[in-house]
C-alpha cells in the first residue's frame, strides 16, 4: 500500500527560488566529513515554462558505479536538452562520500541503497537516506536511478522494477532496454522505498564499476530520454527495441568446483537450454568440468574473474518467458542491428569468450563419460 507523502517544492532550494524556464546547479547537504566539513552533492535542476511532471535521475548510489554519472553528465551538457513541461531534478553523485573512496560503501561500510528511507537519529547511511528522499523523492512524480554491476562483474543493460504498479510498468517499458527483471527490489532500496511512498521508480543495470563505458551510457542516455518522451517532457517518440522481454526469475550459476574458467557466453547473449557457459580447468588447463544453463534464458550479468573457488557467482541467467524461442529472439536482435548489438560486443572485450571443447561436450552428451566430471 503506497504511503501518502508532503510534496514539496521543485521551485524552492536553500531558500532560493528557482522560476519555471530556469535552469539552476544547486548543492544538496547530506553529511559531514571527519574533518567536520560538510559534504554536500551537487544538483542540477532543470524546469520548463509550462508545468508538468518531476522526474529525477540519479546515479552513484553506490560510489563506485559511474557510468550513470556519465550518463547525466552528458543529458546536462547537452545544448539541444529542452523540455517542453515539467521539470529534471539531474544528480550525478549521490554517494559523494563512497564516490570520493572509489567504493561501494559509505565509511562505516553500510550499503546507502539497503537504508531508505532513513532516519534522523540513526546510523551515517540512515541519516543521509533521509535527507535524500526528503529533499528529492519527496518533490518527484517519477525516479530513474543508474546503476552498474558489483566489483568484479558487468552486466547486460537491463531495467529493473516492479511491474504489478501501473505507472512503474509504463516508465520501465518506455525507457526502451530489451530487458526488464520485474521485482520491487530488496528491503531498505532507494526504489523500492521511494514506490512504496508514491514515487515510481525504475533502476538501469549496466556496464562494470570504475569505468565510464561508452554503450553503457548511450544506453542510459536513451533510455532517460525515452522516459521523458513518453511523459511528453521532450519532443518526439521514444526510441524502442523491436521486442521487449520482462524476465520474472533469474539465478545465479554458481561453481561447485575452484579452478580457472573458460567462458563460452557473454553479457546478453542468448541462450538454450543446457548450452554450455564456461569450462573450469585447473590451471595447467586440465578440464575439471563444465556448466550448462538450467534454462533458456538471457546472459545478464557475469563475473570477470575467471579464477573461482566453490559457489562464487559465475553467470546471471533470467529465464526466458514461456513460449518466447532463443533463436527468435536471437533474429530480432540481429535483424535491428542497432546499439543492443554494440553493447554486448563492447561487453564481450572485458572477457575472453571461447567455444566449448566439443570432444568433451559430445562424449559427456552421448554418456561417454562420467557427468560428475564435466557437469555442475
Amino acid at each position: 500500500m503506497t504511503k501518502p507523502r508532503e510534496r514539496k517544492s521543485v521551485s524552492e532550494w536553500n531558500g532560493e527560488s528557482i522560476q519555471a524556464g530556469e535552469s539552476r546547479d544547486v548543492k544538496l547537504a547530506v553529511s559531514e566529513s571527519y574533518s567536520s566539513m560538510t559534504v554536500k552533492i551537487p544538483i542540477h535542476i532543470r524546469r520548463a515554462v509550462e508545468e508538468g511532471p518531476v522526474v529525477f535521475v540519479t546515479a552513484a548510489l553506490h560510489g563506485d558505479e559511474i557510468n550513470g554519472t556519465g550518463a547525466i553528465r552528458e543529458l546536462v551538457q547537452d545544448t539541444d536538452f529542452h523540455l517542453l513541461r515539467g521539470s529534471v531534478i539531474f544528480v550525478p553523485v549521490l554517494n559523494l562520500l563512497a564516490f570520493d573512496r572509489h567504493s561501494r560503501y559509505l565509511p562505516d561500510r553500510r550499503d546507502l541503497n539497503r537504508s531508505f528511507p532513513g532516519s534522523a537519529n540513526g546510523s551515517l547511511a540512515s541519516r543521509m537516506a533521509r535527507i535524500i528522499f526528503e529533499e528529492i523523492v519527496s518533490r518527484c512524480d517519477y525516479g530513474i536511478d543508474l546503476h552498474t554491476a558489483s566489483v568484479r562483474r558487468t552486466n547486460y543493460p537491463n531495467v529493473r522494477g516492479d511491474m504489478t504498479n501501473p505507472e512503474v510498468q509504463r516508465i520501465a517499458k518506455a525507457f526502451g532496454s530489451e530487458i526488464i527483471m520485474n521485482g520491487k527490489g530488496p528491503a531498505g532500496a532507494f526504489r523500492r522505498e521511494a514506490c512504496h511512498s508514491g514515487c515510481p521508480t525504475i533502476i538501469m543495470e549496466g556496464g562494470e564499476v570504475w569505468k565510464v563505458e561508452p554503450g553503457i551510457v548511450e544506453s542510459a542516455v536513451r533510455g532517460v530520454r525515452n522516459v521523458l518522451r513518453d511523459l511528453k517532457m521532450l519532443e518526439g517518440e521514444p526510441e524502442s527495441p523491436d521486442y521487449q522481454v520482462v524476465v520474472n526469475k533469474s539465478t545465479w550459476v554458481r561453481a561447485e568446483r575452484g579452478g580457472f574458467l573458460k567462458f563460452h557466453v557473454k553479457p546478453g547473449d542468448i541462450i538454450e537450454k543446457d548450452q554450455p557457459i564456461a569450462t573450469n580447468s585447473t590451471l595447467l588447463g586440465r578440464e575439471r568440468s563444465m556448466l550448462y544453463s538450467p534454462f533458456d534464458a538471457v546472459v545478464i550479468g557475469m563475473t570477470t574473474l575467471p579464477a573461482i573457488s566453490p559457489g562464487e557467482p559465475i553467470c546471471n541467467l533470467g529465464m526466458l518467458p514461456k513460449g518466447t524461442k532463443p533463436s527468435q529472439v536471437r533474429r530480432f536482435r540481429s535483424e535491428e542491428d542497432g546499439l543492443e548489438g554494440q553493447v554486448v560486443e563492447e561487453l564481450s572485450t572485458n572477457l575472453i569468450v571461447v567455444e566449448p571443447n566439443e570432444e568433451t561436450h559430445n562424449q559427456e552428451q552421448s554418456g561417454n563419460v562420467d557427468p560428475k566430471i564435466f557437469r555442475k
